[in-house]
């Protein structure tokens, strides 16, 4: 039998009854266990993430059997590397309690432990997002979030801010279509979402986008099946993921790139950069290159998946960023959260630490528990021969930029040729779906914000204002 201890090993003798003065007396402060037992109690929850607070996440591995070699040079992405993963997925909008089967983007974040250090790709379900400039970010979130007069969820003002801001359009429009909320996790495609680079041995600079299609098929559930499975169960996303890795049915995805290069970016007729558009595949077609698979369970949760922490900072050489504002943004934004969330040295917990060799000058701060390996060389620069040095080998070509600093508005105002053609691709039962799908997300919207929205939408398609304005009847 194993001995009940606390934390530091100390053997328990009594875990039943406080230490107290007499049989009716009161407790006695030297009762060290109680003591900790309620300390640790009130701290057993760090603040959750203002996003993507509700998620799941399994380990498995990436598979590469293309080779783009002549893109990247990233040891992660060569032809024949096996790469270590976690996947945490998530809702977005919702908190930790939030039920998991609810109308919402989905994250999909990606931490691969790669030779070369971590590699986060840290994306969603979709392609797309409401907006393309991180300025706007917070705001965007208030109005997900709950009022703070009422403290409830408010169609209003998601709907007042949507139609204030028509780019949007193409996101809302995916969010309220029939893959608005997938059946799981297993069932829908994950994105890297942003536009990042890839660099190759000769220093060249290629764009990319990253996508990973679901081999399970896509499977969605209608709002009434939704609020049915809700009624039931709000974990249904975390069940069905650990069940299925449970008994064997593992979850894949096969990934695909869209690679573009920097003279050909032109190509596209509108700026690559731009978060709130998909790249066409007639213009850019998909190139397979490997497979996801997850199989293996996480055995605690809070460790592995509340204090995991994602970030698209973390990159490796041959993969690098773009002039994407919103990743911009979030290079910033991710980091800094989780050192507020979690801690400073939170890279050094074991969900988060690079499986490869790691030499840094930081050597401060709550909770490092890291074995300082530079001997007398504590500063950077140093005359210490064995120290840590800057490899020049890892600098990434120049990158041409050109006009005064200002705030810039977007390069165009089109926030309706590409939901108009994912409009076209819709079959009537789709459409129907997301007539009615808006409409249910209208209630208790003010009339003017209303009409405001149904402006917008006739500009992608009369009959897409039609649909909705007929379904709100």
């Amino acid at each position: 039998m194993k001995k009940l201890t606390n934390d530091f090993g100390n053997v328990v003798a009594d875990n039943q009854n406080s230490l107290t003065a007499g049989a009716q007396g009161p407790l006695l402060l030297q009762d060290y266990i109680l003591l900790e037992k309620l300390a640790h109690q009130n701290r057993e929850r760090i603040p959750e993430r203002t996003v993507h607070a509700k998620g799941s996440a399994a380990y498995g591995e990436l598979v590469i059997t293309g080779d783009i070699s002549q893109y990247t040079k990233a040891k992660v992405l060569q032809k024949g590397e096996k790469t270590p993963l976690l996947l945490r997925f998530s809702t977005v909008a919702g908190e930790s309690g939030a039920a998991d089967a609810e109308r919402d983007v989905r994250g999909f974040a990606i931490k691969f432990y790669t030779r070369e250090g971590n590699w986060d790709l840290v994306g969603n379900n979709t392609p797309t997002f409401f907006i393309r400039d991180p300025y706007k970010f917070p705001d965007f979130i208030h109005t997900q979030k709950r009022d703070p007069r009422t403290h409830l969820r408010s169609n209003n003002a998601a709907w007042d801010f949507w139609s204030l801001c028509p780019e949007s359009l193409h996101q809302v429009t995916i969010l309220m279509s029939d893959r608005g909320i997938p059946a799981s996790y297993r069932h829908m495609n994950g994105y890297g979402s942003h536009t990042y680079s890839l660099i190759n041995d000769k220093n060249e600079r290629f764009w990319v986008k990253f996508h990973f299609k679901t081999k399970q098929g896509i499977k969605t559930l209608t709002n009434a099946q939704a609020e049915a499975i809700i009624a039931k169960d709000r974990e249904s996303h975390q069940r069905d993921l650990v069940e299925s890795i449970q008994k064997g049915d593992f979850p894949r995805w096969s990934l695909k790139v869209q690679i573009l290069s920097e003279k050909d970016a032109h190509k596209l007729g509108f700026n690559p950069f731009d978060l709130t558009k998909v790249w066409p595949h007639k213009t850019v077609p998909l190139i397979e290159i490997g497979e996801m698979v997850l199989n293996k369970n996480v055995q605690n949760y809070f460790n592995e998946v509340e204090q995991a922490a994602f970030s698209p900072s973390n990159i490796v050489p041959g993969i690098g960023f773009s002039p994407d504002k919103m990743l911009q943004g979030r290079i910033f934004s991710y980091p800094d959260a989780q050192r507020y969330r979690i801690g400073t040295n939170y890279h050094l917990l074991p969900v988060n630490r690079a499986l490869s060799e790691v030499n840094t000058y930081n050597v401060a701060g709550a909770m490092n528990s890291d074995t300082y390996k530079n001997g007398a060389a504590y500063y950077e620069p140093n005359s210490i021969n064995e120290s840590p040095k800057e490899q020049s080998a890892a600098l990434e070509p120049d990158l041409s930029l050109e006009g005064a600093a200002q705030r810039y508005k977007a390069l165009d105002d089109d926030f309706y040729t590409q939901p108009r053609a994912l409009f076209a691709l819709m079959n009537e039962n789709q459409k129907a779906q997301l007539f009615s799908n808006i409409a249910a997300s209208m209630q208790g919207v003010d009339s003017a914000i209303i009409e405001r929205a149904l402006e917008h939408f006739a500009k992608v398609d009369v009959a897409y204002a039609e649909g909705i304005r007929q379904a709100l009847k």
